[in-house]
């Protein structure tokens, strides 16, 4: 208990102070130029701090190995040094610091090799040594990390064999780490698992990109319902490292992102005083409070307070409001508004002080909700239902009123993920058939009539479902997950007993399938970065 409440206030503290210096950060942090390098590669000083602190509490042998991998990645210390401080300012800083157009102020991100900068600023590119000038001759002038959907993402690495163990042990979706350090994964197995970014990436030495496996396992008693991260989680303060989750018939876990050991538990108890199982979760933007979904229920938890005291927020008062199991949760980046999704295949917005509803939108949706996202300026919602073919984009500055729709199959009851990038214009989503869909929103017209936008690029990830698709918070890389239960045809049980030729056939296909039960990381930038010359070769190169 002590330990959850701990990190709570740890985590916030450090949200504060990096509050009151009300400044995006744009500098590397004092520990980065010169410390000891001796447990990675250059500028991986922060991993040797943690280390040593790690081994001063509990012992080095028991601990050193996953951490080490964990602070592989050569980036990430700036990284995580800069985004959870933009988050604890508020979503709609934060906003306006990543979006390249805005502020015109970029995160830093320290390499191997230099120095480059998120938002179109110009900087070196990472595996380039800087001139005597200080300048580097880069061809995109720091354009690397903008996405590019061109053409199609090219194929990096992925976790395959860890999922091969037990059959049909196909992925329920993927999800990066606030700072970008991580993946965080759901399987069939009632597993989740922490995958480290190949430190490969960062140097663009993708012909070396081993297969990925996890530094971390943390196995839930039953089905997990839904899963996310601590939004304020800096590597560089284990205390913010946490995630939670939920799963049939137990409480709400809180895992600790290093040890993999449960930090706390918030135990929810229906109107009979039995505990029940939250089918959805959220944290605040402020990481303070864990909001959870209910049938007709949102209950909301203090992070720092473990236990089982909450507040209740019924969505449904005096036969008015939103009916249905709440499946999925969306906070606004500008104002302190939250959307809750339910299986009644409708949206709502409530007020994060007291819950007050403000708007039910109108059930457009021909299956329960499953996912929801705000558009990072906060006047749009995205939304996509169960065996529902389409992502509706509302505008809640008229609340009701559905600016553009997308297209994706979508076959079956599973959860099918969708992301938008940083600055809004992009939007991925997969479908049952293993087709990830990008769509530009900035190409809907913006005062037009209701219409069926076409997706920019449409490409095959894999053979089975592609259900998750998480797009990483500052570098062009997607990571997607894919897999789904499969029903044996008629006659599949079989073919152990078959002929050679039908039954052997049959058995193979299953097989297939189940070996497509992947995580895969793609590059989604520009496909020839360590090329010299100018943006307009890198350009031409891409076309070709």
């Amino acid at each position: 208990m002590s330990d959850s409440a701990g990190g709570g206030e740890s985590g916030g503290g450090a949200g504060q102070d990096s509050e009151a210096d009300n400044e995006p950060p744009q500098q590397p942090p004092p520990l980065l130029p010169g410390g000891a390098g001796e447990i990675s590669k250059e500028g991986a000083s922060p991993s040797a701090k943690r280390l040593r602190m790690i081994e001063e509490d509990v012992g080095q042998d028991q601990v050193v190995e996953p951490v080490q991998r964990h602070e592989e990645t050569p980036t990430q210390p700036s990284s995580l040094q800069g985004r959870p401080a933009q988050r604890a300012e508020g979503a709609g800083d934060l906003l306006q610091c990543e979006e390249g157009g805005h502020s015109g102020k970029g995160v830093v991100v320290v390499g191997e090799e230099g120095e480059y900068h998120q938002n179109g600023e110009e900087g070196p590119k990472p595996e380039e040594e800087h001139n005597d000038d200080g300048s580097a001759e880069s061809p995109g002038d720091g354009q690397q990390l903008s996405l590019d959907f061109t053409q199609n993402p090219q194929m990096l690495t992925g976790s395959w064999t860890e999922y091969s163990n037990l059959p049909e042990n196909y992925l329920k979706g993927c999800k990066w780490a606030p700072d970008g350090s991580c993946i965080l994964t759901n399987s069939a197995d009632n597993v989740l698992r922490v995958y480290n970014i190949p430190p490969e990436i960062y140097s663009y030495n993708w012909d070396l990109l081993p297969e990925m496996s996890p530094v971390l396992r943390m196995a839930e008693g039953d089905t997990i319902y839904d899963y996310c991260w601590y939004p304020k989680m800096n590597s560089l303060e284990p205390d913010t490292c946490f995630l939670a989750s939920s799963s049939r018939d137990n409480p709400v876990h809180v895992w600790d992102a290093f040890y993999g050991e449960v930090r706390a538990s918030f135990r929810p108890y229906n109107h009979l005083d039995e505990l029940t199982a939250a089918h959805s979760l959220c944290f605040s933007p402020d990481g303070a409070q864990l909001y959870c979904g209910f049938d007709k229920m949102v209950r909301v938890f203090h992070t720092e307070r473990p236990g089982r005291d909450c507040e209740e927020r019924p969505t449904i008062v005096k036969k008015q409001g939103q009916s249905g199991i709440i499946s999925c949760f969306g906070f606004s980046p500008c104002q302190s508004v939250y959307a809750c999704g339910s299986y009644s295949r409708c949206a709502g917005l409530y007020s994060c002080q007291d819950g007050t509803l403000l708007a039910l939108l109108p059930t457009r949706h021909h299956g329960g909700l499953t996912h929801l996202l705000f558009s990072p300026d906060g006047n749009y919602l995205y939304t996509g239902g169960r065996k529902d073919p389409e992502i509706l984009c509302w505008d809640l500055r008229e609340p009701g009123r559905v600016v553009f729709s997308l297209k994706r199959n979508v076959a079956t009851n599973q959860r099918i993920y969708f992301d938008l990038d940083q600055s809004g214009r992009y939007l991925l989503s997969g479908d049952t058939e293993g087709v990830v869909s990008v769509w530009d929103t900035h190409t809907a017209p913006p005062d037009g009539n209701e219409e069926l936008l076409q997706p920019q690029l449409r490409f095959q990830a894999y053979w089975d479902c592609t259900n998750g698709v998480s797009i990483h918070p500052f570098m062009p890389l997607l990571a997607t997950s894919s897999g789904q239960r499969q029903f044996p045809w008629p006659g599949d049980s079989e073919g152990d007993s078959a002929s050679d030729t039908e039954g052997s056939g049959a058995v193979m296909s299953q097989q297939d399938t189940r070996q497509d039960n992947v995580l895969t990381l793609w590059w989604a930038g520009p496909l020839s970065p360590a090329a010299e010359g100018s943006q307009d070769q890198s350009t031409t190169a891409a076309e070709a």
